[in-house]
């Protein structure tokens, strides 16, 4: 297998993800059932417009909880957050690892012509650097 060099070659294809619209609840039950930190959120178009994380998650129903509401009532749009952060395929590991270190974030929405192609964690990140660095060493 050649050396990772670029997200394609790391990424993973088909991710997970959820709609604005649906229940908070259900993306609580994706992210415990996979073991996940959060979720692409498509709009009706299926192009992405935010995520949703664990600890957006936690927010929202201690917020319901402390107001007297009921979690169940929330939807994923009322804890989402807006801000994406995305790279293309084609981008280097390198550039997103740091970007990622940047902006303290674990994954990035992988985005081609506005549309979600994958999804980068920096686990995916962290196996592509030690690839890379392993062969490296071999070359030498």
């Amino acid at each position: 297998m050649s050396t990772p060099t670029s997200i394609r070659d790391c990424m993973h294809r088909n991710p997970l993800t959820i709609t604005r619209d649906a229940p908070l609840v259900k993306a609580i039950e994706l992210l415990v059932e996979f073991k996940l930190t959060g979720l692409t959120v498509l709009d009706d178009t299926d192009t992405p417009c935010g995520k949703i994380t664990e600890l957006d998650c936690i927010r929202a129903v201690l917020n319901a909880v402390y107001n007297d509401g009921n979690p169940d009532n929330v939807s994923v749009g009322q804890a989402m957050t807006n801000e994406i952060h995305a790279c293309s395929p084609e981008e280097s590991i390198v550039e997103v690892a740091q970007r990622m270190i940047d902006t303290h974030q674990r994954r990035n929405a992988v985005i081609k012509d506005g549309k979600l192609v994958g999804q980068v964690s920096s686990s995916n990140i962290l196996w592509a650097l030690m690839e890379h660095s392993r062969d490296h060493i071999n070359r030498r």
